[in-house]
């Protein structure tokens, strides 16, 4: 067994404890109250409004932490505890997914990439799981092809999850700057939106750094098998 694998597993961990104080940092800073009493959905819709944006729509979704924009229909989809509440985790979330429809609006060109990018994963993302499997199990047989094709599908996978990260950034940086300007938040609340984005932000570096990682690990397996 190669040492990658045993790195595969410490990056688990690391994903883990930082989804755990992800977590822990949201439910704490929702149950503080903003001073200004604006709902999530208040703010999105006021930061779109002074970005001049009147084609997005901010609606409800069902789900812990489930936030999103969709570029597709145009829509900031915010969950429950963000949505109505009017705490500086809903704040610094719903600034956030309205980041990303300002980067939609103003055609931020890593925004821009990933949505080119995104049929391509979806398929890749469906099948390569098996290719690499089955790839694996050949390679061992002595043919290593089928590893290839895998390695090949998985690097898009990769270049996906890297791709997201100035795009996540960004968008935060977005939402803090005008929570700052805006005093949505005062000054004792927004060094605690700023870091939970910072929290919500390490994620996706502990995500990108993992796929790394996997996808060395699969090539060292080919090397070994040519």
């Amino acid at each position: 067994m190669y040492p990658i694998f045993f790195v595969s597993l410490i990056f688990i961990g690391i994903s883990m404890l930082v989804s755990a104080i992800l977590k822990s940092r949201f439910t704490a800073f929702g149950k503080i109250p903003l001073a200004s009493r604006l709902t999530g959905k208040e703010i999105a819709e006021r930061m779109l409004k002074e970005n001049g944006i009147y084609d997005v729509k901010v609606i409800s979704v069902e789900g812990f932490l489930t936030d999103h924009y969709n570029p597709a229909n145009k829509t900031i989809n915010l969950s429950p505890e963000v949505y109505g509440s009017y705490s500086v985790a809903a704040a610094a979330v719903a600034a956030h997914e309205t980041g990303h429809a300002v980067q939609h609006a103003t055609a931020y060109s890593w925004l821009t990439l990933r949505s080119k990018m995104v049929p391509a994963v979806q398929f890749s993302s469906s099948i390569v799981n098996w290719i690499l499997l089955a790839g694996v199990f050949m390679a061992s047989s002595g043919s290593s092809t089928l590893l290839l094709v895998g390695i090949g599908l998985f690097a898009m996978t990769v270049l996906f999850t890297v791709v997201t990260l100035p795009v996540e950034f960004d968008a935060s940086n977005r939402a803090l700057a005008w929570l700052q300007n805006t005093n949505v938040t005062n000054p004792e609340e927004f060094p605690k939106a700023k870091s939970a984005l910072k929290w919500a932000a390490l994620t996706y570096v502990v995500a990108a750094l993992a796929a790394v990682v996997t996808l060395v690990q699969y090539i060292l397996i080919y090397m070994n098998r040519r």
